[in-house]
């Protein structure tokens, strides 16, 4: 079966050329590459007109005609503006070609028999759809990035707790009858990618082998934006969702946590991380409370 790999971008300028570097790697061939642009304001789309892809390019876009091409696959281009990833990932999905459809973000690089060894229960009959548990951190002797899978529970090393189960909500690859079906993911921020699940009423199971590197947030800042972000998310007692999330992440429980953590985990950065982990969901959270609108 043909495979369609979408890469929702947007302000990707550190990481984009590896993770395409790595998808060029990859053994299964009958690949398409999908990216779809979610209105960047930084130097990616710069980078992505002078990066040499090494499959013929199919559709119109900013890549330049002298681009490197080579037997087999394709590539495709597409813009919209900032509308967030399940928008991206739809509209991929809509000029998709591939029987299946597989969901990468762009801070992602792959072993070379990612693709092959996540599709294959699909195309053996034995899935709908898949998802990897050999999810690796790719900065992981990064101090904040460490702090990350601390707060979040996480195996060291790993994006996964310990004993994950065999199932999820997040989708690396589905048939893309079943994506149309119900009409693709609902656009509503953080959470966007376990609404496909929902709609379809059953989860990923995992594929065995499919390994690939994922980064953590990597400063401060990052931290900051990225807890900002989710605490946008859709809760699902809605706005006293919003409101609950918003005394967790207050500074006085905040202190509390962090320190006890950071004791915990014999970690003093963890403190600084929790800190600012949490101011960001505390003003994500409450900029949805005062204007009434997730993020995208």
């Amino acid at each position: 079966m043909k495979v369609s790999v979408i890469i929702p971008i947007y302000n990707e300028e550190k990481v984009i050329s590896e993770c395409l570097e790595s998808l060029s790697k990859q053994t299964y061939k009958d690949l398409e590459i999908i990216l779809v642009d979610d209105g960047s304001s930084d130097k990616t789309l710069n980078i992505l007109s002078n990066f040499q892809f090494s499959i013929p390019i199919r559709s119109e876009s900013i890549f330049p005609p002298k681009a490197r091409l080579a037997k087999g696959g394709n590539f495709q281009f597409f813009k919209q503006n900032h509308k967030g990833p399940g928008e991206a990932r739809n509209l991929g999905a809509k000029h998709a070609i591939g029987k299946i459809l597989v969901f990468v973000d762009s801070d992602m690089t792959f072993d070379s028999e990612f693709v092959n060894m996540l599709v294959e229960p699909i195309i053996g009959g034995r899935a709908k759809g898949t998802f990897s548990k050999e999810e690796y951190v790719k900065n992981n002797q990064n101090q904040w990035s460490v702090c990350w899978g601390i707060n979040e529970g996480w195996e060291k090393g790993r994006r996964h707790p310990k004993n994950y189960p065999d199932h999820q909500k997040v989708f690396r690859a589905i048939l893309k009858s079943e994506f149309e079906r119900v009409g693709g993911f609902m656009p509503i921020g953080y959470t966007d990618d376990w609404t496909l699940s929902e709609k379809l009423g059953y989860e990923a199971i995992a594929a065995k082998g499919a390994r690939f590197y994922h980064e953590n947030p990597g400063t401060l800042s990052e931290v900051y934006k990225q807890a900002k972000w989710i605490g946008k998310r859709k809760y699902k007692l809605g706005k006293i969702g919003t409101l609950i999330a918003a005394v967790r992440s207050s500074f006085p429980v905040s202190l509390l946590f962090g320190i006890t953590k950071s004791i915990l985990n014999i970690s003093p950065a963890f403190f600084v991380f929790k800190v600012t982990y949490d101011l960001g969901i505390f003003v994500g959270a409450l900029s949805v409370l005062i204007g009434g609108k997730s993020a995208k």
